[in-house]
């Protein structure tokens, strides 16, 4: 068995689908087909069931799925630390963030510590992180909500009160809170379904009597403050995510306690480098200090 066949494998499990494998491996669709069946020839078994051109993952390989993915994962590991041990002040550091709004602040004080250390980020919503976080493809997510599992390490950083964001001339703008249900005929911008925020206050509301109304949903959260200045719609904005545009009011939610959590997440196995080490300590002091601002106390 080989270590190119594990890799193969792998790709293939998570496409199910020889082309796009192919084509993700930048290798022929033939060259791939005979390594993995050379891969089912060395195991004595077939691991996916043929549908087509589509290929499903069998009993067999569903079992052995888990097996090389741990394999994979502890050889990466191995494969950093030695890098982290040869050459401390290079490297990248892989983060995966479902709120961004206190990214670029958090990365600016790490990038005075090690300006050497080059990252690479992900915006993902919440089952996205948790796929890589098991593949142990990041080594930190700024997730909300907080992540739980076996082998993932949560630590939660900062309560973030979840404000009503309205455009100047709103027929609330002049209010200070609302209830929620008051937003009941209100039109909302925000961003889709999946992400932590988006899905806790259309829980919220639920519970208040109505479902939200959007006429806008994206990817991009920074770009509701915008929207929300256009006169679009109104939002639901974390604290964290407010800035002095003159044009927005934001007001606190007076009979349901909005708020999120923000939690630093990371997988129990992978190897923490110095880096990753120091990133942890720069998000940990960067939160501490926002908690001691009066306007994000609540």
């Amino acid at each position: 068995m080989e270590l190119l066949q594990l890799q193969y494998f792998l790709t293939v499990a998570r496409l199910e689908h020889m082309t796009e494998a192919a084509r993700s491996l930048h290798v022929t669709q033939s060259s791939l087909s005979k390594t993995i069946q050379r891969l089912e020839e060395d195991l004595g078994v077939p691991l996916f069931d043929r549908i087509g051109r589509k290929l499903r993952l069998n009993e067999f390989g569903s079992r052995f799925l888990r097996r090389a993915e741990r394999a994979l994962f502890e050889l990466e590991q191995g494969k950093q630390e030695l890098g982290d041990l040869s050459s401390p002040e290079q490297g990248t550091l892989e983060l995966a963030v479902t709120t961004a709004s206190t990214l670029p602040h958090i990365l600016r004080e790490f990038r005075k510590k090690r300006p050497s250390i080059h990252f690479h980020v992900q915006m993902l919503t919440t089952r996205e992180m948790v796929t890589l976080l098991h593949r142990g493809e990041v080594d930190f997510c700024l997730s909300s909500p907080p992540i739980q599992g076996d082998e993932i390490e949560c630590q939660i950083v900062f309560i973030d009160p979840i404000l009503v964001a309205v455009p100047e001339g709103h027929r609330l703008a002049d209010r200070s809170s609302v209830s929620l249900a008051e937003l009941r005929n209100e039109w909302f911008v925000g961003v889709k379904r999946g992400y932590g925020t988006r899905d806790q206050v259309d829980t919220l509301c639920e519970t208040a009597g109505f479902a939200p109304k959007y006429v806008y949903e994206g990817d991009e959260p920074a770009r509701l403050s915008a929207l929300v200045e256009a006169g679009i719609g109104i939002a639901f904005i974390p604290g964290t995510a407010r800035n002095s545009r003159e044009h927005i009011r934001y007001l606190h939610v007076e009979d349901r306690e909005l708020i999120r959590e923000i939690a630093l997440i990371w997988h129990k196995s992978r190897y923490i480098s110095r880096a990753a080490m120091e990133f942890r300590e720069v998000v940990a002091e960067y939160f501490s200090e926002l908690s001691k601002q009066p306007e994000h106390t609540m």
